[in-house]
């Protein structure tokens, strides 16, 4: 029998008495959770859209462990030799414990890796409790190996609770791990004026 993920154990012990406490919930099922996590990614109108594309599936399907789906364009735009309906993008959407494995990874492993790291923005929230993060490489990930990197691809990773409020979604991220860069700020010695 599988193991439950540490991220979803953590969650059940601590975080949930934690939010409880914090913002005073009486039942079970007012407390914000994460509901899925949908990463997405795009070629573009690179030159070898094709090519492009396998290459970015490849990887998310290495980092995710789940086979992405292909997005297409919605509209024509010359500028960019763009179709309507052309294959420009792959995206994966995380649900149940293949969710918490991820961002498990995303969090304890794959963001410190990052050079010159000092958190993850605050204002990325949506207004309905909702976080999106733009990771600029795929190689931060430990399951891509560095010497396969064909090309670089970014993505866009979104963290989809039940928060109600930006507070609540902050609060819930936070307890998870997230390491936000107010924190980082707070930490720094102040400037004087000397």
């Amino acid at each position: 029998m599988n193991q439950e993920p540490e991220l979803l154990t953590e969650y059940k012990t601590r975080v949930l008495p934690a939010l409880r406490e914090k913002h005073g919930y009486t039942n079970v099922n007012q407390i914000p959770k994460v509901s899925k996590v949908v990463i997405n990614t795009c070629v573009g109108s690179s030159s070898d859209v094709k090519d492009a594309l396998e290459v970015a599936k490849a990887d998310l399907a290495t980092i995710t462990g789940q086979k992405p789906a292909t997005t297409s364009s919605k509209k024509a735009i010359s500028n960019f030799k763009l179709r309507e309906n052309q294959a420009i993008g792959a995206k994966v959407t995380l649900r149940g414990r293949i969710m918490y494995e991820f961002l498990e990874r995303l969090i304890k492993t794959a963001l410190p890796r990052i050079r010159d790291f000092r958190g993850v923005s605050t204002r990325a929230f949506d207004g309905n409790g909702n976080y999106t993060l733009g990771v600029s490489d795929q190689s931060i990930f430990p399951e891509i190996e560095l010497d396969r990197i064909k090309r670089n691809i970014g993505f866009d990773v979104t963290i989809v609770t039940t928060a109600k409020t930006n507070e609540e979604a902050k609060s819930l991220l936070s307890e998870l791990g997230m390491p936000f860069a107010d924190k980082a700020k707070k930490l720094a010695p102040a400037k004087s004026d000397a």
